[in-house]
């Protein structure tokens, strides 16, 4: 099968990609390298997939760059393409509004010129439910953030594409973390501080909580999904929940110290408490997480050490 990867330089884009290309796909990826963070970060993520036979990357922006011949023989794709993050979102709205959507169009506009295209799965987050994203795929659409807004408005932009036949999954990504996640979230940053001795910004009163999903089990449902009735929208989020002060006391405990805390109030646009209920997800493509959030973490600190090692050589 010929898979088109959008965002495959990314976190969760580079480990699809390789999940593909090892179950013997064809994989083309897109990535524009947008400056959300440096550009070597997701080189490195591209290493090993460059090496590859069955892997050929594109650097092309989908907001602009013609598309024409890119998708050509594509079986699937898989939209991971997106500018992410709540906080850049009230600041920087017209990249969001042109990477999330503007993007979005066109390539479902080449999607639809494309008949070999059978199916499209499009990331999106939950962040489309709100400040309390706890619950089942019934829960109301109320985001928070612009970042949201324009991650619902692309869910719809999908949808709307069913007038021209494109079968579309929407797979609504809950705290996805492992190795390779970006510098600016959370685990990360508090990652990196521990290993540097470095404070730690905690937002709020830190009794925010996250139902946090490993990349490895992110990665199963979102190929599982190539098997999902078209049409069908699924909360994609691991089994536990955890507190920031819970999870700092994980970290503490793996890496052997304390963590220097400074106090922030809390952000505008971030969630109070996300949870996926995943019954939908399991019942028709019999997926559920596997990975315990304390081994997820420790192989995250293993990455992060091992990254940190490489850049001091």
């Amino acid at each position: 099968m010929k898979c088109l990867v959008t965002g495959s330089a990314g976190f969760i884009g580079s480990h699809l990609c390789e999940r593909l290309v090892r179950d013997g796909h064809t994989v083309v990826g897109i990535d524009a390298f947008i400056p959300y963070y440096p550009r070597a970060l997701k080189e490195a993520n591209l290493l090993w997939l460059r090496s590859q036979r069955g892997y050929s990357h594109h650097a092309l922006d989908l907001r602009t760059d013609p598309l024409d011949g890119v998708l050509e023989g594509a079986d699937v794709v898989f939209h991971l393409a997106a500018m992410a993050g709540l906080v850049k979102s009230w600041t920087d709205f017209d990249w969001y509004l042109s990477c999330n959507l503007t993007a979005t169009q066109r390539l479902l506009e080449a999607v639809r010129q494309t008949p070999t295209v059978r199916r499209v799965i499009y990331a999106s987050t939950s962040s489309v439910y709100g400040r309390f994203s706890t619950g089942d795929e019934t829960m109301p659409t109320r985001p928070i953030s612009p970042y949201g807004v324009t991650k619902l408005a692309a869910e719809n932009l999908c949808r709307s594409y069913d007038e021209f036949g494109v079968s579309v999954v929407v797979l609504r990504y809950f705290s996805v973390y492992g190795p390779r996640q970006r510098p600016d979230m959370g685990y990360h940053r508090f990652i990196s501080a521990l290993l540097e001795n470095q404070p730690i910004t905690v937002y709020g009163d830190g009794h925010q909580t996250r139902g946090n999903t490993y990349i490895d089990d992110c990665v199963e449902a979102t190929v599982a999904a190539l098997q999902a009735p078209g049409g069908e929208t699924y909360n994609l989020g691991g089994g536990e929940t955890a507190s920031v002060w819970d999870v700092l006391a994980r970290l503490e405990a793996i890496l052997g110290r304390r963590a220097i805390i400074r106090s922030e109030p809390a952000r505008p646009g971030d969630q109070r408490s996300t949870y996926a209920d995943t019954g939908k997800l399991q019942r028709h493509l019999n997926w559920q997480a596997r990975t315990p959030l304390d081994d997820g973490l420790a192989r995250q600190v293993a990455w992060q050490r091992q990254s940190a090692h490489k850049q001091a050589a």
